[in-house]
């Protein structure tokens, strides 16, 4: 257990810095409440940042980034700054492959009073997407250039694949323990087509006869894609390649209500940035009408990972202190107008922190 937190800030772009804001007034509020010390230093990266500089993010920057305890983003990039090749700026894609973090663990889960489109009453599942190999394995192989045709690579390999599995049979243990969710893992693959996603279920079966009381199904992922909409309560941890976790994180996010409330954290074994799900949505920056739910929850992921690695049971109490304190005011409001309300940036945040005031209070 530590005295201080060092926690590096990366707003970023658009509403970015906003909800990092409204984010932070949560976390003092929490670190008050539970004793705890956050010290906070902040940094530019972003395509701001690269519009002025010519670089995602300084490597000032990036060396804080591995040198703090956790990290917090904003949202990063702009859809009108991009590189010469037409691809946007992602200082979180640099962050990842610099620090190696290699799984992104996206939870979903279905909050009382958040409007979904979809057939379901309980849903709590958490996708977890690897993010350094599949098919951003070759984003920087050298390319001829041609009007013809153009490939990327899809790689697998056995020491990431393991390492990605392990956490995600760890986390169904966790929840299972925590949360009460049914202990079971759900790997999305091709390996009916793809010879690298055959390779890679026969890794996640090596892994998971470890794990003799963690169910588990294999789904291809198409058909799996379709159930998480249909059927999206039968799952739990859904684990899967980058691509295919990039897009299946989003639909368990639409299932849930949208990306407005869904949290995320880039992590390796030494290393942890956490996030919304969302990105920088300059059409509403500087309105005042972002949602900072799904930053909040991700501050609140902050501190689950905090509270892991140092074994701090302050961090743990604050986190589900602030979960409880969402969940209280997306049931009654305020809410932002993506979740069908009217409330502004602000008075969602304020409805937070007064949560959390009286949830630590009655708990006291």
């Amino acid at each position: 257990m530590k005295n201080q937190y060092e926690i590096a800030l990366l707003p970023g772009d658009g509403i970015g810095p906003e909800v990092v804001e409204a984010t932070l007034l949560v976390l003092n509020a929490a670190a008050e409440s539970f004793g705890l010390n956050l010290n906070y230093a902040s940094y530019q990266a972003g395509a701001e940042y690269y519009r002025r500089t010519g670089e995602s993010i300084s490597e000032q920057a990036m060396e804080a980034v591995g040198l703090a305890d956790a990290v917090l983003l904003g949202a990063a990039g702009l859809p009108d700054v991009r590189r010469a090749d037409g691809t946007e700026i992602t200082p979180q894609i640099d962050i990842r492959e610099r620090y190696g973090l290699f799984a992104s663990l996206r939870p979903a889960r279905l909050f009382p009073g958040v409007p979904t489109k979809v057939k379901a009453e309980s849903v709590d599942m958490l996708v977890i997407r690897e993010t350094t190999e599949g098919l951003f394995a070759g984003r920087h192989d050298e390319i001829q250039d041609s009007d013809e045709a153009v490939s990327d690579r899809l790689t697998i390999t056995r020491e990431t694949s393991e390492r990605l599995f392990t956490i995600a049979f760890e986390q169904a243990i966790t929840r299972r323990r925590i949360n009460g969710t049914p202990g079971h893992v759900t790997l999305l693959d091709k390996s009916n087509v793809l010879r690298s996603n055959a390779f890679m279920r026969k890794i996640f079966n090596e892994v998971a006869a470890r794990y003799p009381d963690v169910g588990t199904d294999r789904l291809y992922i198409d058909a799996g894609s379709m159930m998480l909409v249909t059927n999206p309560e039968r799952f739990d941890v859904v684990v899967t390649e980058n691509v295919f976790g990039d897009i299946t994180s989003e639909i368990a996010a639409g299932v849930v209500g949208g990306l407005g409330v869904a949290p995320s954290g880039d992590v390796s074994l030494e290393h942890g940035v956490f996030q919304p799900s969302h990105g920088s949505a300059p059409d509403i920056a500087g309105l005042g009408t972002a949602n900072p739910i799904a930053t909040i929850l991700s501050g609140a992921m902050l501190l689950d990972w905090l509270a892991e690695r140092h074994d701090d049971e302050r961090c743990q109490h604050a986190a589900g202190a602030i979960r409880s304190a969402v969940a209280r005011v997306l049931e009654s409001g305020p809410r932002t107008p993506d979740l069908g309300g009217t409330n502004s940036t602000a008075e969602v945040t304020t409805a937070v922190t007064a949560a959390l005031a009286s949830t630590t209070k009655a708990s006291a």
